[in-house]
């Protein structure tokens, strides 16, 4: 008896099919600030920087272009298609992806090149009296303005404090996500927040705001309550400090980031080096960065 033949198309055919047809606005950035050395200095080395930032959003940008070929999302950016996304179930994929990609790159573009640092003050103190003496980096908190000093000291009693709140808040999850430094629009106060996973702080994404680490907390909560936090505190803030808000949410503007993926710190600081990576990643924040977005007089971008 003669069976028929199944005809089994050739690999190379399967890749023409799911291969976008159209070009892509989602592609990795070059990082100017640290171009030259393809590491950020103080931080992570070239091997970490490559995994961290090079390989790593390779890997999410591509996946992102195949979700969304063909789709209103290609020639959308991240932040647009993550607060698209967040109340669709079915896209769910396209959210963890596009809001990933966005949160890492908020927190890349945070950073301070010290070395870059270092040679501005060489400079300066060989054209100085100064010159023949050992160069000083000034520490982190030293970079900051006085204005956005006094306000992040108004909020946080002191820069200690804060610097502290972020260490504790870092060692004490278990889980990989974000923790962001946001502003409430509406009563300007400054507040620590927690996303988990590729959770987002935005207000149109709140729905997907993964504020609790289900590691450490406790599986007996429904869906009721978890549409009462969210109509509380939107945004993200599980303490509920922001105060009662209509479903909707709280109107948040990121300010900084600390990125916990191990990912990002595995390969220069070892299983056990999180501590030490937090206490650097300090060392290495762009208070200019930070103080654009806080006195910002236009928030639309953020919400």
């Amino acid at each position: 008896m003669l069976r028929p033949r199944l005809r089994i198309p050739r690999a190379s055919a399967l890749l023409r099919r799911i291969t976008p047809s159209t070009r892509s606005l989602h592609k990795v950035a070059i990082l100017d600030e640290f171009r030259h050395e393809n590491a950020v200095p103080g931080l992570l080395s070239p091997a970490g920087y490559e995994t961290a930032w090079t390989k790593y959003m390779e890997h999410i940008t591509d996946k992102l272009n195949l979700l969304t070929a063909e789709t209103d999302y290609e020639n959308q950016d991240t932040l647009t298609i993550l607060k698209s996304a967040a109340r669709n179930p079915e896209e769910a994929a396209i959210f963890n992806y596009a809001s990933m990609a966005h949160n890492n790159s908020f927190f890349f573009t945070q950073l301070a090149n010290l070395q870059t640092l270092y040679e501005q003050e060489a400079q300066a103190q060989s054209s100085s009296q100064t010159q023949g003496e050992e160069v000083q980096l000034e520490r982190s908190e030293e970079r900051m303005s006085p204005k956005l000093k006094q306000e992040l000291e108004w909020h946080f009693s002191s820069i200690e404090t804060l610097r502290r709140e972020f260490l504790a808040t870092a060692l004490g999850m278990f889980g990989p996500g974000f923790i962001w430094l946001v502003k409430n629009a509406n009563t300007q106060d400054l507040r620590i927040l927690v996303t988990y996973l590729a959770g987002s702080p935005y207000t149109a994404a709140h729905w997907r705001r993964q504020g609790v680490d289900w590691n450490t907390s406790s599986a007996d909560r429904g869906t009721v309550s978890g549409y009462f936090e969210r109509a509380q505190t939107g945004a993200g803030n599980s303490g509920g400090r922001f105060g009662h808000q209509a479903p909707g949410g709280t109107d948040v503007i990121p300010l900084l980031c600390l990125n916990t993926w191990e990912h990002v710190w595995l390969t220069d600081y070892g299983i056990a080096g999180k501590s030490d990576y937090v206490h650097r990643w300090w060392e290495t924040i762009n208070w200019d960065k930070v103080e654009s977005l806080a006195f910002a007089s236009q928030r639309d971008n953020f919400r």
